[in-house]
């Protein structure tokens, strides 16, 4: 394997955990963490807005929060209902310090009355990456949501 090709599978890996991290945080509603995945001045571009810096995203999580604890209180006793989401179809173009990525994304949901999962949402990242001191972070992520008209996929393929 040449140097060139050891380095962009790291830096895939690296990413790849990025991801993921993203999902464990936005699943669990951590605010910190999951604006820890973006640089300081990243910006996410999501169906609830625009959001620059880590402080405001943490605060869109902080609301997402919010609203799953008040969703948590009307369904008691039950169980809680929860998120997961799951990435996929991963494409990255690496060059250097700097990163695109497109990935599909979906969304398993348990939020009716027997806790059955079903799919609640699904959709595409457009993301631009950065290492900073050796880390990969996001410095934007706009995520399409299928089920929304105003943040549905643009016709044409969206990868290279």
């Amino acid at each position: 394997m040449t140097d060139a090709a050891i380095q962009y599978a790291a830096d895939r890996a690296e990413i790849e955990n990025l991801q993921a991290r993203y999902m464990f945080a936005l699943d669990w509603q951590d605010g910190a963490a999951y604006a820890s995945t973006f640089t300081e001045h990243g910006v996410l571009d999501w169906a609830g807005g625009i959001a620059t810096g880590r402080a405001a995203i943490a605060e869109e999580v902080a609301g997402m929060r919010t609203v799953f604890a008040r969703k948590e209180a009307g369904d008691a006793p039950k169980r809680p209902a929860r998120l997961r989401h799951f990435i996929t179809n991963v494409v990255l173009r690496i060059d250097g310090d700097t990163a695109e990525g497109r990935a599909y994304w979906s969304e398993l949901n348990n939020d009716n009355r027997d806790r059955w999962p079903y799919c609640g949402g699904y959709g595409h990242y457009i993301d631009r990456l950065a290492k900073v001191d050796g880390r990969w972070l996001f410095t934007y992520r706009k995520i399409f949501n299928e089920i929304l008209p105003e943040r549905t996929a643009p016709a044409e393929n969206p990868a290279w």
